[in-house]
């Protein structure tokens, strides 16, 4: 069978909770649940949702860095889940991540020579000299100089911290790199230089991102398609420019109407979602979205809504496919939805209120 370079299916990832004197597990809280997608060799895949959906632990479940509870991961044709000793070393050898925040994912103690030297070593890439070069040559790329192997973190901006972490993921040659909310920790100013780096990385090293951001308009700068998460499990995703155009989710209408526009004829009313996001230890049956749904209905309080899949656009909800039924179009059904969306919550553009938290 010819699996897409990134292959996941059903992916679950839940952690116990334990209560009583004796710790008994009484319950489990579904950070990931059912996730499935695929990414293909040079592309991007961006994930977005509010905070706490399972985006984060999605990445980390990829590189078993958090174990996962279910489903299948394959890498490059590979079953990343039963890989053991040599075989996930050499796996991870071509799967690296960058993590959000670079005050705490590098070692103080440790100049940059070490930093980057770690995963040389642990891989067994390399002489001293050759390692060196390596180095040189990964901080080059992510725009330092080679004078920075011999410095400390603390000596560096948020912005240099985080073109060492980059420095580190690229320097073993990966061809598969998570990045977990790569720039949300950064400045503003800094934000777009560290984007460009990243996409001039992908171009000229033939690498696959997988991009978790809550940064909806970064997300549409470097991703060639995009997957929604609400509450465990995707909702929702298409090519990016697709989705962004005609979302049809209205999970996915209260996000992107979110998004702050320059131009007036792109904007978007604003959809304010009422209530809370429950709690991923105790879901609610059927659509997850449907207590804060304003379009629910009946079967949306008790069947789980399957994909609907029109023109490489996937949707998990029943008001959409209706609507997808009905019109044929996904343009049309999405315009439907939106108009259905601004009437039932009544947010003009400029309203007062709060958007979804992402």
């Amino acid at each position: 069978m010819n699996r897409p370079f990134v292959d996941v299916v059903g992916l679950e990832t839940h952690f116990p909770v334990r209560a009583g004197f004796l710790r008994r597990v009484v319950g489990a809280v579904r950070a990931v649940d059912g996730v499935s997608f695929s990414i293909g060799r040079g592309r991007t895949l961006g994930l977005v949702g509010e905070s706490g959906c399972g985006k984060t632990t999605v990445g980390r479940s990829l590189l078993r860095l958090v174990e996962p509870t279910g489903g299948e991961v394959f890498f490059d044709g590979r079953d990343v889940r039963a890989a053991g000793g040599g075989a996930l070393r050499a796996l991870r050898r071509r799967m690296q991540i960058v993590f959000q925040d670079p005050y705490g994912s590098l070692n103080p103690r440790m100049k940059v020579r070490a930093i980057l030297e770690e995963g040389l070593v642990v891989h067994r890439l390399g002489t001293p000299q050759e390692r060196l070069e390596r180095m040189a040559r990964a901080l080059a790329r992510t725009g330092l100089p080679a004078s920075a192997l011999d410095r400390y973190p603390h000596e560096f901006s948020g912005g240099q911290r985080q073109r060492i972490a980059i420095a580190r993921a690229i320097v073993i040659e990966p061809d598969f790199v998570v990045l977990d909310e790569p720039v949300s920790a950064l400045d503003v100013s800094i934000q777009a230089q560290v984007v460009n780096l990243l996409v001039e990385l992908r171009e000229q090293l033939g690498l696959t991102y997988l991009f978790v951001s809550h940064d909806l308009s970064v997300v549409e700068h470097v991703s060639d398609e995009v997957a929604v998460m609400y509450l465990g499990r995707i909702v929702e995703q298409a090519p990016a420019a697709a989705l962004y155009a005609a979302p049809l989710h209205p999970y996915a209408q209260a996000l992107f109407s979110a998004v702050p526009r320059v131009d007036p004829a792109r904007r978007r009313r604003r959809i304010v979602l009422a209530g809370d996001v429950p709690s991923p230890s105790r879901p609610p049956s059927g659509c997850r979205f449907h207590p804060r749904c304003p379009l629910a209905e009946p079967l949306c309080r008790t069947a789980d809504p399957p994909a609907t899949i029109v023109a490489g656009h996937m949707v998990r909800c029943h008001v959409a496919a209706r609507e997808l039924e009905r019109s044929g179009s996904v343009a049309s059904a999405a315009a439907s939805i939106a108009r259905a969306m601004e009437a039932a919550t009544d947010a003009p553009i400029g309203a007062a209120g709060s958007p979804p938290v992402v």
